[in-house]
């Protein structure tokens, strides 16, 4: 008790003082001082504050002003066009407005009305996206301003600050993109579009437009229906509430959380997904829609079991049209809408940010706008060559193939089919009436027609060398060219290049070494004419993925591209040669027509000048040889109709790819096949080449069936003024000379009327020749006129200009055949061995006289006699003949005969028939 009393004291001391202190006068004074001193700064505080803020304000609604300048105010109306325009998917159709059906798109969606989703489902995207969505305008200030100032500090926490209002503006009238000028159209729009509807309305169409990942099907899904429907089997109505959270969750990822895979199999990992959930679950409970109960019995939930199993991905008839018909229209549209807004074609391809700016505005108007595609595909004959192609037996085989799996990055062994692209196209309008894209589109989707690169090997002649050639004046279909075992690539250390075949035919024309798809003659004639940039022609062609080594090296001659070419590209540039040298592009989209009936784009074609008439009649008729007697000839006979076809087939290096194109003056028509991974299409029994071939005739005889007047035309190519016929010499393809005309070696084909021969063959020079051992030499000119025959030889000067001063193998420039039996090179020699021959043994058998062949390797004849010591020549026998004469009586002997003309001493004499007794003495 004591204690305590004197505690208190103590206190009661303490606070007498302090009551002294703060009324002590000089203490007031001062207190009164420093309040006075605190307030004035706390008032030049304030000013500064409201100053600067003012000020930062005035600064922030300038640069805001400026960043929505261009955007457009809009109307009620216009704003719920683009809010509800959410199912108007893009309708396709056929040639001749045949309907082909909906845009084919990953993206599927249900409408569904607010009334018809589950109270669950909608507090569920409420609690998640917007807390404070039945509060606001359109916009939250602190959540915008938060946002703002994590991009510009670059914060590694990035809240978001976009209401549902906000998201949906994004999702259907603006992009993805990220600026500050997008964010802010989206705040101005968003404030905009809730005062001309109410939280129902913007909410149904939030619901509707939202990507929920994907179905178990694989399909992407936006839509809460479609996502209750393809998550769970349920429509969006009749949600549980761990169902309900789950798929209000997915919107912030919908790729990371979906728990289905793109081939519709359940994911390994559901862990994301599932946490999400829980996410959404104590929002939910945090902003009073659950309680404590509902949020601990959803939370334990294994939700797991409520997804449905995987269903197949329903096959659709046209999947490679309706993807390719997408691909076109987007490209289409992109280059509209840019045009629309005052930009060019040059524009978009010189600024990679502004065509990605329209490319999305097409994808989006495509999806969204209900459009009407027409193409140029004609139904039936599509129809027809897709069966043609599905029946087809004789593709070659499977072959393995290892590869990265693009998941686990471990390898696979996949086996490969043979593959085929084709494309019909109509020269005179390059409408593509049809297209075979591949063999099974569930197993590869690439369209092997449209969007595969590919070496077009030998087809490449008539477009890069024979073409250009002609008319650049420095060939015709005559011209004479060397098929021999030439260097004409100086990086190889090998003689290069080789023919298919892998043998030589010497001096040939131009016209024969297409039809046989010879290479050396192609190479040599395309480095004679390299100076000159012959793929300057591709590019006006239509080939859009060449490379700068393409335009340089020899290899580019026989279709040895860095890249490759799609079939289309190259069917398309064989379409040049049947328009009379005008190039016409191909093209698919005939128009596109809006939910107005106003057609917004309709195809225009422009002729691009390639060749003259002339150079492009010349090349082919050349190529006519090709399907008459060249490397297509047996296509001719598969054929159930007639038309006037000129082409060229195609292999790449090491058999990889096989190419057939032709043309007629109505259509041209392409085909390829091979692996996808490139691999060998040689096998056993039917060659590849045959293969491809027969099914080139296969699917262009259906496609005659079901229009003949436009696969089979009456008529044929017309021959343009200024081609004229005029003979020249096979062996330089100048005008005739005598030395040519006696060797029988003279031709004549078409020239164009500015480039026929005007000088006379010097080729030849005329000379005497003998046979040994099979081969034919120079004579000397001692050699015995009996034993040698007329025969002409190669000029060396005309050797040079063909083949060039090294070339050693002279030999090989003469073709093995008949008519060019007289002709020689000027290496052909014999050198005397300088010895008589040995000599022969003579049998005889009835009157015929036999005898065997001098060993000497010089002997050009031999001489038969009759008589013994005064004898009498009675026949010379060229060498390389039967060693055989018949004779009458007597007493014969034969000797040889070597190309000095000295002669062997005789051989054993024979009687022939009865000898007569000697004379009585």
């Amino acid at each position: 008790m004591l204690l305590k009393n004197e505690k208190l004291q103590v206190w009661i001391e303490k606070a007498k003082s302090v009551r002294n202190f703060f009324t002590n006068k000089k203490t007031v004074k001062s207190a009164r001082i420093t309040y006075q001193v605190v307030w004035n700064l706390f008032l030049l505080l304030m000013t500064v504050v409201i100053i600067g803020g003012s000020f930062a304000t005035g600064v922030g609604a300038g640069y805001f002003a400026s960043l929505v300048k261009d955007e457009p105010v809009r109307s009620y109306e216009g704003m719920k066009k683009d809010i509800y325009d959410y199912t108007e998917t893009s309708e396709l159709y056929f040639a001749n407005d045949v309907y082909l059906g909906k845009l084919r798109t990953d993206l599927e969606r249900e409408e569904v009305k607010l009334d018809q989703v589950s109270k669950d489902l909608i507090n569920a995207v409420v609690a998640t996206e917007d807390s404070y969505f039945y509060k606001h305008n359109g916009v939250v200030p602190k959540a915008v301003f938060r946002a703002v100032f994590q991009e510009v500090t670059n914060s590694s926490v990035q809240s978001g600050g976009s209401t549902l209002t906000q998201q949906l503006i994004k999702n259907q009238i603006l992009t993805n993109e990220v600026s500050f000028q997008r964010k802010a159209n989206e705040i101005l729009l968003a404030l905009r579009l809730e005062k001309f509807f109410n939280k129902k309305e913007i909410l149904e169409a939030y619901l509707n437009v939202s990507t929920f990942g994907r179905n178990s099907s694989g399909r992407n899904i936006a839509g809460v229906q479609t996502a209750a429907k393809g998550i769970f089997g349920k429509n969006a109505s009749d949600l549980t509430l761990p169902q309900a959270a789950f798929i209000a969750g997915l919107p912030q990822s919908p790729f990371g959380y979906t728990p289905f895979t793109r081939e519709g199999t359940i994911k390994n990992n559901l862990a994301p997904g599932l946490s999400r959930m829980k996410t959404v679950l104590k929002r939910m409970f945090d902003g009073g829609y659950i309680n404590q109960k509902q949020y601990a019995e959803a939370s334990a939930y294994d939700i797991t079991k409520d997804f449905i199993p995987p269903v197949a991905n329903p096959l659709e008839k046209y999947p490679w049209l309706t993807v390719e018909i997408e691909k076109r229209a987007i490209e289409t549209l992109t280059t509209v809408l840019a045009k629309k807004d005052g930009y060019t074609e040059k524009d978009l391809k010189n600024d990679d940010n502004l065509y990605y700016k329209y490319q999305r505005f097409a994808d989006h108007n495509l999806h969204q706008n209900g459009y009407q595609i027409h193409t140029t595909i004609d139904k039936d004959i599509y129809d027809a060559m897709q069966k043609v192609k599905d029946n087809y037996k004789y593709y070659g085989p499977d072959k393995p193939q290892e590869k990265l799996d693009p998941e686990t990055g471990e390898k696979k062994t996949v086996i490969e089919p043979v593959e085929v692209g084709a494309e019909l196209i109509e020269n005179k309008t390059g409408k593509i009436i049809s297209f075979v894209a591949g063999r099974d589109y569930s197993k590869q989707q690439l369209n092997h027609a449209t969007r595969a690169l590919r070496q077009n090997g030998s087809t490449m002649k008539p477009l890069l060398v024979y073409g250009p050639a002609i008319e650049l004046g420095r060939a015709a279909p005559g011209t004479p060219l060397p098929d021999v075992e030439l260097r004409l690539d100086p990086t190889r250390s090998t003689p290069w290049p080789r023919n298919y075949d892998l043998r030589y035919s010497g001096i040939v024309s131009a016209r024969y070494a297409l039809a046989k798809s010879y290479n050396v003659p192609a190479v040599k004639l395309y480095k004679e004419i390299l100076d000159q940039r012959p793929a300057k022609y591709l590019e006006k062609m239509g080939f859009t993925s060449l490379k700068k080594a393409d335009y340089e090296i020899p290899a580019t001659a026989i279709g040895s591209l860095t890249t490759g070419v799609t079939i289309e590209e190259n069917t398309n540039a064989f379409s040049t040669f049947a328009n009379g040298g005008k190039f016409i592009d191909a093209y698919l989209i005939d128009k596109i027509v809006d939910n107005n009936g106003k057609v917004i784009y309709q195809h225009e074609v422009k002729p691009v000048d390639v060749f003259k008439p002339q150079t492009a009649y010349l090349t082919l008729d050349m190529m006519r040889d090709v399907v008459k007697m060249g490397t297509a000839a047996g296509v001719r006979s598969k054929l159930n109709f007639r038309a006037d076809w000129a082409g060229k087939t195609g292999t790449g290096n090491e058999y990889i790819d096989s190419w057939f194109v032709a043309t007629n003056p109505n259509v041209t028509f392409g085909i390829w096949t091979g692996y996808d991974t490139p691999k060998s299409l040689k096998t056993s029994g039917m060659s590849y080449s045959q293969r491809t071939n027969n099914l080139w005739a296969e699917l262009i005889n259906a496609a005659y069936r079901i229009k003949p007047d436009i696969v089979a035309p009456k008529e044929s190519f017309s021959m343009p003024e200024g081609i004229v016929k005029r003979s020249y010499c096979a062996v330089s393809g100048m005008l005739p000379s005598n030395a040519c005309s006696k060797a029988g070696l003279i031709e004549s084909d078409y020239f164009n009327v500015n480039n026929v021969p005007s000088k006379i063959d010097d080729s030849l020079i005329e000379g005497n020749f003998v046979t040994i051992g099979g081969k034919k030499y120079l004579a000397l000119d001692s050699t015995p006129k009996e034993f040698a025959q007329f025969g002409l030889i190669l000029n060396p000067d005309f050797i040079t200009r063909m083949v060039g001063k090294n070339f050693k193998n002279i030999s090989q420039l003469i073709p093995k055949k008949d008519r060019w039996g007289k002709i020689l090179v000027p290496d052909a020699k014999m050198v005397d061995n300088g010895k008589n021959p040995d000599s022969v043994s003579l049998n005889v058998s009835g009157n015929t006289l036999t005898w065997s062949a001098s060993p000497d390797n010089d002997v050009v004849g031999y001489r038969v006699y009759q008589g013994g010591i005064i004898s009498t020549k009675v026949a010379s026998i060229i060498s390389g003949s039967n060693l055989s004469f018949t004779v009458g009586n007597g007493t014969y002997y034969v000797t040889a005969v070597d190309i000095a003309g000295k002669e062997s001493a005789p051989s054993n004499l024979v009687e022939v028939g009865a000898v007569d007794p000697p004379a009585p003495q």
